[in-house]
């Protein structure tokens, strides 16, 4: 899994938060962790539309059964399913179906760190695997 595909994966953990919250689905936010290949990696959805792995901060927000999220300046969506302490991510530009598992709430964004500006929303990126 790529830095790209694994900053989509949380800011689309984030995008889904909001979704859930609008639609009565299970609640999102939180810390999730995703098994790669380069080892497991944390994931904190925020309320606020910000999502952070590792040293990155991405924007997101869901619309309808898709996340999008802001990489640089444009969105990349994924279509996103949950279930209990599982959600499921899966195309754009994923070739396989990543699954992240709810381990805790989610932690504060510092004041030093922004919510990057949101791109819009007719920007996206071009993805190769498969388009929500």
């Amino acid at each position: 899994m790529t830095m790209r595909t694994l900053a989509a994966a949380t800011a689309a953990a984030c995008i889904a938060a909001t979704a859930a919250a609008q639609t009565h689905a299970p609640h999102l936010e939180g810390t999730w962790k995703a098994k790669t290949p380069d080892g497991p990696r944390t994931i904190v959805v925020r309320a606020d539309s910000s999502a952070s792995f590792g040293d990155q901060t991405v924007r997101w927000r869901v619309v309808a059964d898709s996340i999008f999220i802001a990489l640089g300046d444009e969105w990349t969506v994924y279509n996103y399913v949950v279930s209990g302490r599982r959600l499921t991510l899966s195309g754009g530009d994923l070739t396989d179906p990543v699954a992240l598992e709810r381990v805790g709430p989610p932690t504060p964004r510092p004041d030093s760190i922004p919510i990057p500006p949101a791109p819009p929303m007719n920007r996206r990126a071009a993805t190769e695997p498969g388009q929500p």
